[in-house]
């Protein structure tokens, strides 16, 4: 397989409060390959954007730093370039589309103006190409009427409009990695899978890369070949898209599984993942899924568990995959698996 065009390793984020040390991401690693989509997955508070943010360098210093890891754009350590070489790669190569467009977009600026300014910094274009350029975005994300739209405000955009406009931005550099945050979340359903096409339409017409990040496992299923489920800032389960959803393995993604709704009627009730998210500022000791996991064993609450393989370009961060645990343990492990796939349609 060709080197990946994105590698992260070892990635921790750490904010610097008057209550303590925020442990946002703490020990993230995945590889992105050209013309790949990967999903980053977890409840509100598991790192996912703050991570993103580390890639674009973007965290803001203080109270946050980047304490420890490597980002790997196409073989060159992110962390290690000065701001002038970053801003050549923020907006050009590596682009974001942002959670919420409304504040993400400036309201005193056309639309035009706004993508425009992107392209004539990092395409060299004079004002007229980069306005005809802005236009043409807009047209390859479906805003009918381009070419007279291009001049007007934020305001006047619906927020699915406003959605495309910032795909329109992110993409106008052509660059070879995008990272989508929550892109659909504000939307209604039907939006958002006109959303969810427009970017694989977009992908497949570029060749982008896209790093999705999203709580929702449906927008995973439509879009993504790989995923890392994230948990209180650390990878807990790793693999493919298929075997995310055919073999499960973390009690934390059986717990995500079970707490989506499905279109088709169903008579059990959604099983809601019990208890709420660490802090993480006081992280308990062991695994940090622990205080909320049926399954959670004595050596779980004493030691953080390490990454165990569960299959090819699989791994899984629990203790019911080491000699810790009985066979009784695994089997009851093993049921639980298998009815979380179950709710896929797998």
């Amino acid at each position: 397989m060709a080197d990946p065009l994105l590698s992260v390793r070892n990635l921790k984020t750490y904010f610097y409060t008057d209550e303590g040390v925020v442990r946002a991401v703490d020990g993230l690693s995945y590889d992105l390959h050209r013309g790949e989509t990967l999903g980053i997955v977890g409840e509100s508070g598991s790192g996912k954007s703050v991570h993103a943010l580390s890639v674009m360098r973007l965290i803001p210093t203080p109270p946050g730093k980047i304490v420890d890891g490597q980002i790997l754009f196409e073989g060159r350590d992110l962390l290690k370039l000065s701001d002038e070489q970053m801003r050549r790669i923020r907006g050009n190569r590596i682009a974001m589309v942002f959670q919420e467009p409304m504040t993400s977009l400036n309201p005193v600026l056309t639309i035009g103006e706004q993508i425009a300014e992107a392209i004539i910094l990092h395409q060299h274009l004079d004002k007229r190409a980069a306005w005809t350029r802005a236009a043409e975005m807009l047209e390859r994300v479906k805003i009918p009427l381009a070419r007279q739209r291009v001049k007007d405000y934020p305001h006047q955009f619906s927020g699915g409009m406003r959605q495309r406009v910032m795909i329109a931005m992110a993409l106008s550099c052509n660059p070879s990695v995008l990272i989508a945050d929550e892109p659909t979340t504000a939307l209604d359903v039907t939006i958002q899978a006109q959303i969810i096409e427009l970017m694989r339409e977009l992908q497949r017409d570029f060749g982008t890369s896209i790093i999705m990040i999203t709580h929702n496992l449906g927008v995973v299923a439509e879009m993504c070949d790989n995923v890392v489920v994230m948990y209180a800032g650390r990878p807990i389960e790793t693999t493919t898209i298929k075997r995310i959803f055919q073999e499960p393995k973390h009690p934390y993604t059986w717990g995500l599984l079970h707490s989506v709704p499905k279109l088709y009627e169903r008579r059990e009730r959604l099983i809601p993942i019990e208890g709420q998210p660490p802090s993480l500022i006081d992280l308990p000791p062991g695994c940090s899924f622990a205080p909320r996991c049926p399954f959670a064993m004595e050596i779980c609450v004493q030691a953080d568990p390490p990454d165990f393989p569960v299959g090819p370009t699989h791994t899984a961060k629990c203790y019911l995959y080491s000699d810790k645990a009985t066979e009784k343990e695994k089997k009851a492990a093993a049921a639980a698996g298998l009815a979380a796939s179950s709710l896929s349609g797998s």
